[in-house]
């Protein structure tokens, strides 16, 4: 089930919590990819609020948001590079993409192996991606406060499994959001010091969210992966599936 972007941009840009929680998830994923010069960047789900350093950059950046969940301008009073999209059909050629954040797209896809695919299929040999998801062991999974309470949470070997199978070679990954996922004045104030206690000591605490960094393995393990780009046609949804010809025996 996605949420609707309404209720994602009032958590991320209208509330204390969820600015806090933007500037930590952002600060890391600008740890694992310091720039993106002259790249192609994009994020899928609700990823644009950690894609804002690469704007000045990158050669491009596009903000692919689902349908069920909806779309906005983003940047606010900047032309847009957000579009709607079916979340297993990408307006993007393939393999044009260099680096490739998702936030608020696999936990809460009812298809989560095709919009694996759909990643492979969009990056570029040597391509890059960050999967952000809510950890299973963390608070902020079994907290409505916050978007990452929505969905289904991972742990790190369920995740990697996943990956694994799609073809992706970890990199490495991280936990952040250790603070409980309150806004009250307590524990906003002592936010900074949960996050370095929790990166420290990892097992007093588990972080809210896990960042998985993965490289797109090539050539792929897998049989049967198309090479051609796949044109977005809003009328396929509705042409009857094609039948299968029968094998010669």
């Amino acid at each position: 089930m996605h949420l609707d972007v309404q209720t994602l941009r009032d958590f991320y840009y209208r509330s204390a919590l969820g600015r806090a929680a933007q500037r930590v998830v952002r600060d890391q994923v600008q740890s694992f990819w310091p720039d993106a010069q002259g790249q192609t960047v994009a994020g899928y789900g609700f990823a644009v609020p950690l894609l804002r350093p690469y704007l000045p950059g990158a050669r491009r950046v596009v903000g692919l948001m689902p349908a069920p969940q909806g779309v906005l301008h983003w940047p606010a009073g900047q032309p847009n590079v957000t579009v709607l999209c079916e979340e297993t059909l990408w307006p993007l050629e393939t393999g044009h993409v260099d680096r490739l954040v998702m936030m608020h797209g696999l936990e809460t896809s009812e298809r989560p192996s095709e919009l694996l695919e759909e990643c492979y299929r969009v990056l570029g040999p040597g391509g890059e991606a960050l999967f952000i998801v809510p950890n299973r062991s963390g608070l902020w999974a079994r907290s409505d406060a916050t978007p990452f309470g929505y969905g289904r949470p991972y742990s790190l070997g369920q995740l990697d499994a996943q990956l694994k199978q799609h073809d992706f070679v970890r990199q490495g990954h991280v936990s952040v959001l250790y603070q409980p996922p309150s806004s009250r004045r307590f524990w906003m104030r002592t936010a900074p010091a949960w996050e370095r206690i929790g990166r420290a000591i990892p097992a007093v605490v588990a972080g809210g969210v896990l960042i998985v960094r993965v490289a797109k393995r090539y050539p792929p393990q897998r049989k049967g992966l198309g090479d051609k780009v796949r044109v977005p046609n809003p009328l396929d949804v509705l042409a009857p599936s094609p039948k299968k010809e029968p094998k010669a025996v």
